[in-house]
């Protein structure tokens, strides 16, 4: 549905575009409560710690790469007292097999989708509902860290709520995938947004004027979001073009608009060829080179939104193969 924002648009109160907001994502989530936070770091932190709470118990337990311990600055301990207990592989899907492997009790289990860090990998549903099970069983509570829900969803092809029904909470961003500004919100039953609201008093988070955060959401939420499909499909077209030697893909075939690509040359090289193709053609690459395991070799993310629709994916194997071609000694 069309939901744009018309000028004489009232900024606060129940007809304001923030509290719009807040109602089309608790219903597209098929939650009772959605709350508006500056963050996705605050919003998460603040519902493991409810989590915690509420259960009694003070771990919870997530993948190896998850955001909160790789880019956090462990947040979840140093500001809410928790603990993290690790599970699987850092190269690899969560498990049902690695969570098994979780002895300590814990207060939840964060899943990521997708699991951004190891190329946007998700698990099929049969796998994430047995790990959401493991949980149940534990009595544990689910949080969904979905920052690229969006992207995620065209895999499962099942609307957001039936993939929110699984968990407890959800976090999704409202910049990343829709093209936003900044903000985030999350998402759950009305004891826990209640008590969230509360946090987020505490944290500085409850900001008086971010109806401009609002708006650029509900735009994106209306031009952006239906486009995801097509975005993934783009992007598998462009991993089935990349066949340039010495260049793989993470995964062979996306799964979601975002998929990773490694080269044969290191991460400075790399950075160096992206800075040139920056300053002679306007064009980024991408943003942030990583370096691999084995020396020479590095690797770099893309997520496929209305900017990259706008090449095709010859185009993109030709700017790949001359960043390598500039990378090389």
């Amino acid at each position: 549905m069309l939901d744009r924002v018309a000028p004489d648009t009232p900024l606060f109160g129940p007809d304001a575009p923030m509290a719009r907001l807040e109602t089309r994502l608790s219903e597209l989530l098929g939650k009772p409560r959605a709350l508006f936070f500056p963050s996705g770091t605050m919003a998460q932190q603040v519902a493991l710690r409810i989590h915690a709470e509420r259960i009694g118990r003070g771990t919870f337990t997530a993948h190896l790469t998850n955001h909160l311990d790789k880019w956090e600055q462990r947040g979840y301990a140093a500001v809410h007292g928790l603990r993290y207990h690790p599970a699987g592989a850092a190269e690899r899907l969560l498990t049902l097999d690695d969570l098994q492997q979780v002895t300590e009790p814990v207060s939840t289990l964060l899943i990521e989708l997708p699991q951004r860090e190891i190329g946007g990998f998700l698990p099929s549903w049969e796998d994430l509902n047995a790990q959401v099970r493991w949980a149940r069983e534990r009595g544990a509570a689910v949080h969904l860290d979905g920052a690229r829900l969006w992207e995620a969803q065209p895999y499962y092809d099942r609307p957001h709520a039936e993939i929110a029904a699984l968990f407890d909470t959800v976090y999704v961003s409202l910049y990343k995938g829709l093209e936003g500004v900044r903000g985030a919100v999350l998402a759950g039953d009305e004891d826990t947004i209640g008590h969230a609201e509360v946090w987020r008093q505490r944290l500085g988070g409850a900001i008086p004027d971010a109806w401009p955060l609002a708006v650029a959401a509900l735009i994106g939420l209306d031009d952006v979001l239906p486009r995801m499909p097509a975005f993934r499909d783009h992007a598998v077209a462009i991993a089935e073009a990349l066949t340039v030697g010495g260049i793989s893909v993470v995964p062979a075939t996306p799964q979601t608009p975002l998929f990773h690509i490694l080269l044969p040359v290191d991460a400075a090289a790399a950075t160096r060829a992206r800075d040139e193709l920056i300053a002679e053609r306007g064009v980024q690459v991408f943003s942030r080179a990583q370096p691999e395991s084995v020396p020479g070799r590095c690797r770099f993310e893309i997520t496929v939104g209305e900017n990259a629709m706008e090449f095709e994916p010859h185009e993109v194997v030709e700017l790949i193969d001359e960043l390598v071609r500039r990378a090389l000694p």
